[in-house]
């Protein structure tokens, strides 16, 4: 098996880890997922040893994807049901070229490699050396983004909550502004929607990495989702939960009115 496939090839979580065959998975039902390359923990650590071989198998793998790059590890022990990496892996948005791969995974590769990373591994009951495996997406650039459970995470109840702001998503996962907040029923039905306080969108910058945009002040409490673009990410939850089964975190990005699908896992907060 090669070690640097298109997404739709990423099977066996051992090589690629859960997020890039969990993406593999969506893509052959048919769910809305950017184009991507994975890549195993192997020949990223053959990347971050300098292999000739192995950097060159990277490139040819992910010359046909369209720069600039979204860069994210895939752990092959992330996401299980008493672990998150979440927050101690690297993410790198806005690679500008195929060029600029081989720094990226050196980045991504020592990030998993991290005294902090290690501690939580140990902190989690993980005490196997870390093998990160990576996906490679086009990165989008998004009119409006977040994530999506497929039940609430607080209370447990059996609906969907949706946090939403303008630009890429990593604004809400970082908690870098009040999202739009929206609560839908099962059968798509908007039970509530909250206006959030988002006066930072981020953005992708030529150069390359991402930079924090001030908010236009009409934007910054109005809702950033229409009734359309709820009903598709109702009908997205149905369909995720229908391929992974019940109770599932998903990041989401609306671009050009098209919705894409980043990210489908279990969630692992409290509550469910």
């Amino acid at each position: 098996m090669k070690d640097a496939v298109p997404l739709e090839m990423a099977r066996d979580t051992a090589i690629f880890g859960s997020k890039a065959v969990g993406l593999g998975e969506a893509i052959r039902q048919g769910l809305p997922v950017p184009p991507g390359v994975a890549l195993s923990g192997s020949i990223v650590e053959a990347v971050a040893g300098g292999e000739e071989e192995a950097i060159e198998e990277v490139t040819s793998a992910a010359r046909p994807l369209h720069a600039p790059l979204a860069v994210r590890s895939s752990a092959v022990d992330e996401d299980g049901a008493d672990a998150s990496f979440a927050g101690q892996h690297l993410t790198l948005l806005n690679v500008p070229s195929i060029d600029e791969l081989t720094s990226a995974l050196n980045e991504i590769w020592w990030s998993a490699n991290s005294d902090s990373a290690i501690t939580y591994r140990q902190r989690v009951g993980l005490f196997t050396r870390p093998s990160v495996g990576v996906v490679i997406q086009e990165l989008l650039n998004p009119d409006s983004a977040g994530v999506m459970f497929t039940r609430n995470p607080i209370t447990g109840a059996d609906e969907r909550m949706i946090e939403a702001s303008w630009g890429l998503g990593e604004s809400v996962v970082a908690g870098l502004v009040i999202p739009d907040n929206y609560r839908v029923d099962r059968e798509g039905r908007v039970l509530e929607r909250t206006p959030g306080h988002k006066k930072i969108a981020i953005r992708s910058v030529p150069s390359g990495g991402t930079v924090h945009e001030q908010v236009p002040t009409e934007l910054v409490e109005r809702l950033c989702l229409d009734e359309d673009q709820l009903e598709e990410l109702s009908r997205l939850a149905l369909q995720s939960e229908q391929v992974y089964g019940p109770a599932r975190d998903i990041e989401w990005a609306f671009v050009g009115g098209t919705l894409n699908l980043l990210q489908c896992r279990a969630i692992t907060r409290a509550g469910i």
